[in-house]
């Protein structure tokens, strides 16, 4: 070769290089990737140590309780070797076989201030135990559609409460699945009532929606499992207004030290919004642990953890069964008999449940509606499924006849007179369209805010009203939200089996 086809030659090489390196970093910067923030700081940044903690972390943390169909998880997302074992009991719950669609995971933004969720839709997560992939068509969908949806890389890149629960689906899983990573600003309720509005289409058990939050901040260790606990229990009431009561509580107790009872509020917030009036979901208070309970923390300033399980129930037994003509009797006997006892003298006899039908010990929920000479006299009724039905019968019997505040209450002599009549509930489900109401099939349940108010199936029927009709009287006269209120309401629709005395003469 001469000097001048060598000269050539290592030019083309050196540029070729420059080439190479040059479309390297291009490469590089143009990676859309969302790349460990955390790693080595709350948690193991290699590969062999991260897998051998949360093995450990596993294997001694709350077993599978076999809760079916559960559908979101509450965890929190401190550094994991304070909280990493109550993480581990909330993913122990997750079947490991079952494949969700997607995996939404809702985090609390700690270090921007914004209003509405934050999707990250240009890539996928890496942890050290790999790549998470990222729902990039669903995440862009969302944020293309819904305006409270947010595309802020700078809510992520700095993020830990997100990434902290991605090593724990890996572990748990132990195989692809996709996931919409959400970060939360909300400074009030309502932001967060329209998250849950945007998200409810897929609130089901196709997908899986994680909550990271930890609890108290920085309170005494007594302080701490004292607040921690009240929140706790307006979570597992599914009301959102009881767990904004509860952390209000918490502020007005004075603990001292207490910055917070729950830093990821918004996301457990719309969780709530999620499921509040839902009789078919269940949820399972897993474990408690605060940092003073590791090896690592101090007993004077703490943070709480929970371990929560959200499921839905099997198909109500309400849709099941059919309840026989004696089954009905014995429910207005119930009916009557305690009617007759509470108003006569105040008291109300133990029913022996033994001698009742599996269905009657079933739980559901029921109306109660008492008539007098063909008018409404008494109607009161509850859609929560978690007492039996025959107790529910009891209850609600003695609220037709002494708490509807439309009539004054039922008097002794009132009783012979009377007519029941019993209306056992299915599940309410919601619908995005008048359309799909059914009259005379379905009764419906309309809310909006604190105002909410309902019709039984068979008022349509009695009344012979249209569907606007139906709507517009339950918005103004039981809602109290006024006649068109119902167009932005939340509305609802169940199914009764509807029963009465004289049905069965």
């Amino acid at each position: 070769m001469s000097p001048r086809t060598r000269f050539d030659a290592q030019r083309l090489y050196t540029a070729s290089f420059v080439l190479f390196l040059l479309l390297l970093v291009l490469a590089q910067s143009f990676s859309q990737d969302r790349q460990p923030a955390v790693a080595g700081q709350f948690y193991p940044g290699s590969e062999g140590e991260l897998r051998s903690m949360l093995k450990d972390l596993f294997s001694h943390a709350v077993p599978s309780k076999n809760i079916k169909n559960v559908v979101a998880v509450i965890s929190p997302h401190a550094s994991y070797v304070f909280s990493g074992g109550v993480a581990a009991s909330s993913f122990n719950q997750i079947d490991p076989t079952k494949r969700y669609e997607n995996i939404f995971v809702l985090g609390p933004s700690h270090h921007v201030a914004f209003e509405g969720g934050a999707i990250y839709s240009k890539g996928d997560f890496i942890t050290p135990l790999g790549r998470v992939k990222v729902n990039t068509k669903l995440a862009q969908e969302l944020i293309d559609k819904q305006v409270i949806f947010l595309s802020r890389d700078d809510a992520h890149s700095s993020e830990h409460s997100v990434e902290v629960q991605l090593p724990f689906l890996q572990y748990r899983l132990g195989r692809d699945f996709s996931i919409v990573p959400i970060v939360l600003g909300a400074s009030t309720p309502e932001t967060c009532r329209k998250i849950a509005d945007a998200l409810r289409p897929y609130f089901n058990q196709k997908n899986l929606f994680v909550i990271s939050t930890d609890f108290s901040h920085y309170p005494p260790y007594d302080g701490a499992v004292r607040a921690d606990r009240r929140t706790a229990e307006a979570i597992a009431s599914r009301s959102p207004e009881n767990l904004l009561k509860a952390m209000r509580s918490n502020a007005q107790e004075g603990i001292p030290n207490l910055a917070t009872s729950l830093c990821g509020w918004p996301c457990v917030l719309t969780l709530l919004y999620l499921v509040q009036d839902d009789p078919q979901v269940d949820v399972t208070i897993i474990q408690y642990k605060n940092s003073g309970d590791s090896n690592y923390g101090q007993k004077d300033q703490v943070v709480g953890y929970y371990a929560i399980a959200v499921s839905l129930k099997e198909k109500n037994k309400a849709e099941k069964f059919d309840l026989n003509e004696q089954e009905k009797r014995t429910l207005l006997q119930i009916a009557r008999r305690t009617i007759e006892q509470y108003v006569k003298n105040h008291h109300v006899d133990e029913l022996d449940a033994t001698k009742l039908s599996g269905d009657l010990k079933a739980p559901c929920g029921a109306f109660v509606t008492l008539q007098k000479n063909d008018q409404l006299r008494g109607c009161i009724g509850r859609f929560d499924a978690s007492e039996p039905l025959y107790k529910v019968v009891q209850q609600m019997a003695i609220a037709a006849a002494t708490q509807d505040y439309r009539f004054p209450q039922v008097e002794p002599q009132e009783i012979e007179h009377l007519e029941i009549e019993i209306s056992v509930l299915t599940p309410m489900k919601r619908v995005t369209s008048p359309d799909e109401i059914e009259l005379g099939r379905h009764g419906i349940y309309i809310k909006k805010g604190m105002q909410a108010g309902t019709f039984l199936p068979q008022v349509a029927t009695e009344t012979g009203w249209s569907r606007e009709e139906f709507l517009g009287h339950c918005a103004q006269d039981k809602a109290g939200i006024g006649w068109d209120g119902w167009k932005d309401a939340e509305i609802y629709v169940y199914e009764a089996k509807v029963f009465g005395e004289k049905d069965l003469k």
